[in-house]
């Protein structure tokens, strides 16, 4: 050929730009394997060139093995060309690359910038292939297979809750997903149909000549490369592209067209429904904070601490159960089979005590393990409440299910669609000059191989959400019993679960069951209990112990605890303790060391339940004289504690519920036969009736009702051998006639009741031994006259009423000793006080006395005179007579000086003597001096 021609030499220069730029120019050039079609609009169109050349994308083909021009002079020349040489069967016939280089011509350019002029740009897309292999690869802007991870993930943590059926439906999902993106890729790098023209007249075409072109044509293009002859169309380059593209739209079928697509979308639909529980905000917050606790929970090491614990004992079993049957030979036969039980409720804490012999948790790790229980416990209590996790699933189960027959429905209907020739008829006869055209559909093939192919992977699919479906109506996933957990484990205490609970502890189940065996040690009781143990005996040595030791009210040695977590260990290393007090620790048992404290005569349980196995109850049972049980109502009290039989003292405190005067809870009282001292604080409406059964030998009763009115106290006359009654806070207006009845009576406490009038007071007579009589806090006006018949009265307390005056016969009662009528509103004593020869104590503070008789001052046996807070304007002299004084309270009241008699007191010292600082400096100073001797 000579030389080229402007519009060949502009082309040319154009392609090698582009082979130069992107790369793919070989040394080959663009022939053979290495060669590659690039759509380029980079180049600008020629000045002459029509509007229809510049619309429409020119059609550079390759160059053909020996030819010595590489490139045709102009688009022109290269239709003229193609019909000259080939016909159309040059471009519908010629290897697929040229073939794929032609449809990629056609493909619109992807921009990655702004546009910086008018006019063509060039396509980013290009198709290579490789020199050596001949694979072929599609590169440019394509999404790749990576991008559709967004769909699948999750976190790491969450396989916990995927069962076997789940992760083998995730897997299927990515093989359907590789089908609908490798159809989609031949979509958009490969041609869709390719269309010939048809000579059949157009009322006499049908499909039959085009289905006679398969056989026959399949078999001679694969016979071999030979020149083929056939009618001569007359069609142009850009008419044939034209007609592809308009019988691809009508005449091919829609599941044909868009069967990747479908594909895709599907599958991406089963994969949100999958994974759609761990999304929705309902239920992803409860399966991140499960799988969070779940996962501290198995990692702890308390875990295995615990764990290892039990092996331990379940491998010292027989030796215990020989030590249990030899103790239960010492206790009795009747007591055996209780005994034993007892013995194995108690037993994992006498490990405890023992040096553990695995290695020990520090002091980090047992507070996070605390933290663990109660974290536990609240996310129990919170997701028991629901089932929203176990509905959400279910549905998505559902929806699976009814998505699978529905795709695999349609896709066996429409599957025989995709057909390899189509015959297509479009009134295109006015362009091209024909209206019936016989088309290719490229990938048919292909598509229906990988339709069956995307068919069995949702039967599959399908099956797998049929099981899941199977397994969530037969078995009852809203439970979950540890019943195999308990029995491995020896943790009898694990509970059952529900609701969500439970079905997220079925589905680990379906992962890994050792993940749930260890979550239940953080639901058991026993297993917390131990950890509160072992942190409790790192804290609480016996050094610590002893530092808390006192003596208590009645002399003994007593140890207190408040409020701790448990019973540390190294209390049952004192020995000497004689007094155990308990107050608001919750779960009290006690173990076997108990028995090493062989002083123990009193023990106080205050808000602390305690449990007491059946050995100690007979080392206590002799031992313990006073025991003393505060609760929220007496159904609470242990019932161990009426059999000791050696109890001297019982104070029970709670209230006392209707049904329990019929309960046996306080009937076990009359086994107490040893019993002296009983003391009920409850809001009971009469006594009980167990406690006139212990009449014969009770000394002292104290009932204290709380405000509630005590009524039918006709029972008390029983108590015969009764030395000290109380009936305090029982709402009693009256003084209860059956206490007269009382010859025994020596003191009797009525404070806080509702007594206005105290007129039954002369009845009193007839207890001959009442020494102490107390009437305080309650609303009495007035004393009777008849008082002087209590002359073997020998403490009189009338504080806390309204009284305003005082008989003058309260002088006769000779053998009192103490007078206590304060906190009253008296304006004056009545001088026959002087009588009281005997009397030791006066409290007559915070009343309204202007003076004071002088007759006061001859009970000369007075050691106490409170009269601080009255209106006392001068103190008498005859003080002094007061020898024995020692206490003497004047404030608050008028005094302007005190008497230098004061110092004839001379049991008085400053001390005793309760005034305001200014008084006391106006002393005489040698009165002073002898008041702070020593």
């Amino acid at each position: 050929m000579g030389q080229s021609s402007p519009d060949a030499s502009r082309l040319k220069g154009c392609f090698a730009s582009v082979r130069a730029s992107s790369g793919l120019l070989g040394q080959g050039g663009m022939s053979g394997g290495g060669e590659a079609a690039i759509l380029s609009r980079s180049c600008p169109p020629r000045p002459d060139s029509s509007p229809r050349s510049q619309s429409l994308p020119a059609l550079v083909p390759p160059p053909r093995p020996g030819s010595s021009s590489p490139i045709p002079r102009s688009p022109e020349k290269v239709s003229r060309l193609g019909r000259a040489r080939q016909g159309p069967r040059s471009w519908a016939q010629r290897p697929s690359q040229s073939v794929l280089t032609w449809w990629i011509l056609q493909l619109p350019p992807l921009r990655d910038g702004p546009r910086q002029e008018a006019g063509p740009r060039l396509c980013t897309w290009h198709f290579c292939r490789s020199p050596n292999s001949g694979a072929v690869s599609l590169t440019g802007k394509m999404i790749p297979v990576a991008e559709f991870k967004q769909f699948t993930e999750q976190q790491p943590a969450f396989k916990v809750l995927k069962p076997w059926w789940d992760v083998l439906a995730e897997y299927l999902t990515v093989a359907m997903l590789m089908i609908g993106v490798f159809g989609c890729t031949l979509q958009v790098t490969q041609d869709k149909i390719i269309c010939l023209p048809s000579h059949e007249l157009r009322e006499n075409f049908s499909e039959a000549p085009c289905q006679q072109l398969l056989p026959r044509g399949v078999s001679e293009q694969m016979g071999g490369l030979r020149e083929v002859s056939g009618l001569k169309n007359n069609l142009d380059l850009q008419q044939y592209s034209f007609i592809n593209q308009l019988c691809y739209e009508t005449a091919l079928h829609w599941y044909a067209k868009y069967f990747p697509y479908l594909v895709v979308i599907h599958t991406l639909i089963f994969m949100v429904c999958t994974s759609f529980w761990f999304k929705f905000p309902g239920t992803s917050s409860k399966i991140e904070h499960f799988i969070s606790i779940l996962g501290k929970c198995f990692d702890s090491p308390w875990t295995t601490r615990a764990l290892s614990e039990v092996s331990g004992e379940n491998q010292k079993g027989p030796t215990t159960g020989r030590a249990t049957a030899t103790v239960e030979a010492s206790a009795g036969p009747g007591k055996a089979n209780e005994g034993e039980k007892e013995q194995v409720l108690v037993e994992p804490e006498k490990v405890v005590t023992e040096p553990p012999a695995v290695t020990l948790l520090d002091k980090k790790e047992g507070e996070q393990a605390k933290a663990l229980f109660e974290k536990v416990k609240k996310f129990r209590v919170h997701v028991e409440e629901g089932d929203i996790l176990y509905t959400m699933y279910i549905r998505q189960t559902v929806l699976k299910v009814c998505k699978f027959f529905a795709i695999l429905v349609y896709n066996l209907v429409y599957v025989e669609k995709i057909s390899f020739l189509v015959a297509c008829r479009v009134e295109t006869s006015e362009v091209t000059g024909y209206a019936s055209f016989c088309c290719n559909h490229t990938k048919a093939h292909l598509f229906s191989k990988l339709a069956f192919c995307y068919i069995s992977f949702v039967c599959v699919y399908g099956i797998t959400c049929l099981y899941t479906l199977y397994w969530l109506f037969h078995r009852p996933l809203k439970e979950y019993s540890f019943r195999s957990v308990r029995e491995e484990t020896g943790m009898g205490d694990i509970p059952d679960v529900k609701n969500d609970f439970a079905f997220m502890l079925h589905l680990i189940d379906q992962y890994d069951s050792l993940y749930s065996k260890r979550f239940a040690v953080f639901l058991s009781e026993v297993s917390e209990s131990r950890l509160k143990q072992l942190n409790l005996n790192h804290e609480w040595t016996p050094e610590k112990l002893r530092q808390k030791l006192q003596r208590n009210a009645r002399g003994r040695l007593e140890l207190a605890l408040c409020m701790l977590p448990g019973l540390p260990d190294a209390v049952f290393e004192l020995s000497e303790v004689e007094a155990l007090r308990l107050e608001a620790i919750c779960d009290v048992t006690f173990p076997p060391g108990l028995s090493q404290l062989v002083h123990l005569q009193e023990l106080s349980l205050l808000h602390s339940p305690a449990r007491l196995p059946f050995s100690l109850q007979i080392f206590l049972r002799d031992r313990l004289k006073v025991i003393r049980v505060k609760c929220e109502e007496l159904r609470e009290v242990p019932l161990w504690v009426f059999g000791l039989r050696g109890l001297e003292e019982l104070h029970l405190e709670g209230l006392f519920p209707p049904e329990l005067a019929r309960a046996a809870t306080l009937e076990s009282l009359r086994e107490l036969k040893q019993l002296k001292v009983l003391s009920l604080r409850s809001n009971a409406s009469k006594v009980p009736a167990s406690v006139t059964d212990v009449a014969g030998h009770l000394q002292r009763l104290s009932l204290h009702n709380d405000g509630a009115r005590l009524l039918a106290l006709n029972s008390l006359k029983k108590l015969a051998a009764l030395r000290e009654l109380e009936l305090v806070a029982c709402g009693l207006e009256r003084i209860p006639h059956a206490i007269f009845s009382l010859g025994a009576l020596q003191e009797l406490d009525l404070k806080d009741n509702r007594l206005r009038s105290i007129e039954e007071i002369l009845s009193f007579q007839h207890c001959r031994k009442l020494v102490t009589l107390r009437l305080w806090h309650n609303q009495i006006a007035y004393v009777p006259e008849h008082v002087r018949k209590l002359r073997g009265l020998e403490q009189l307390y009338l504080s806390h009423n309204k009284l305003e005056t005082l008989p003058t016969q309260l002088g006769l009662c000779s053998g009192l000793r103490l007078l206590d009528i304060s906190h009253n509103g008296l304006r004056s004593l009545p001088p026959e006080l002087g009588l009281l020869q005997s009397l030791q104590h006066l409290a007559v503070s915070y009343n309204a006395l202007e003076a004071l008789p002088e007759e006061l001052f001859f009970c000369r046996k007075l050691r106490t005179l409170l009269l601080g807070y009255n209106h006392l304007s001068q103190l008498s002299p005859q003080v002094g007579a007061l020898r024995a004084l020692s206490r003497l309270e004047l404030k608050g009241n008028r005094l302007e000086a005190l008497p230098e008699e004061l110092g004839n007191c001379v049991g008085l010292k400053r001390v005793g003597l309760l005034v305001e600082d200014t008084l006391y400096e106006g002393l005489p100073a040698e009165v002073r001096e002898k008041m702070e001797e020593e």
